[in-house]
């Protein structure tokens, strides 16, 4: 029915989670995979989709550079009415996806296509570039968010997120000793990344709960 997604989970689970890729592994990577079983395992449809420099690495063999986070809006827009869920969406995506999603959130929220936002690992600023912040459409952001930030994250560590001015909108799910995969170190921390996917996927049932009003 939709062959440019991969979607996982029950037709007729309550809520679907739309998820793009981050900036340099596809849909189906180890990490995204990860990810969409602890959600689908918390009782939520899953549907994730590549934009077209990613879907063209697949189809040429090249690995031409991801382009502008902005320019990919119209594209993740696309995609939600490709996608045409019939009940609650929350949209979100690994890393560049979250941020392009937070991009086009509120627009969509506005329009009542989206019920929230879902970040796993957010880019705040590129590794090692602390004052090259992506966080000034955060300040006002309207959409309901749930940030999932493992606490070394090299895009943004809890000690760095503490200083920003973000919406009260926006919550975050601090994940410890997680990376930018939320995967923790198991002899340092006493976490698997296995724990961590469980935490992150029940966090967001009882968040989407809350926003969607549904059990």
């Amino acid at each position: 029915m939709h062959p440019d997604f991969l979607i996982d989970g029950p037709a007729d689970a309550t809520v679907t989670i739309l998820l793009a890729h981050g900036a340099g592994a596809p849909m189906d990577s180890t990490s995204m995979n990860a990810s969409t079983m602890a959600l689908v395992t918390a009782g939520f449809r899953v549907a994730r989709f590549e934009f077209g420099y990613m879907a063209a690495r697949r189809s040429a063999g090249t690995r031409k550079p991801p382009p502008r986070a902005d320019t990919l809006m119209p594209e993740y827009r696309a995609a939600v009415a490709r996608l045409g869920a019939s009940g609650p969406l929350i949209i979100g995506g690994k890393s560049m996806g979250g941020r392009v999603a937070s991009m086009v959130a509120d627009d969509l929220l506005s329009k009542q296509a989206i019920a929230g936002l879902l970040c796993l690992g957010y880019p705040f600023h590129p590794p090692g570039k602390l004052d090259n912040l992506r966080t000034q459409h955060l300040a006002e952001l309207k959409t309901p968010t749930l940030i999932c930030q493992g606490t070394r994250d090299e895009f943004g560590t809890r000690e760095e997120v503490a200083g920003y001015a973000l919406s009260g909108n926006i919550r975050i799910l601090w994940l410890e000793d997680g990376d930018h995969d939320l995967k923790p170190r198991k002899t340092l921390s006493g976490f698997s990344t296995a724990d961590h996917l469980k935490s992150m996927a029940k966090t967001v049932k009882a968040w989407s709960a809350g926003i969607t009003g549904t059990a």
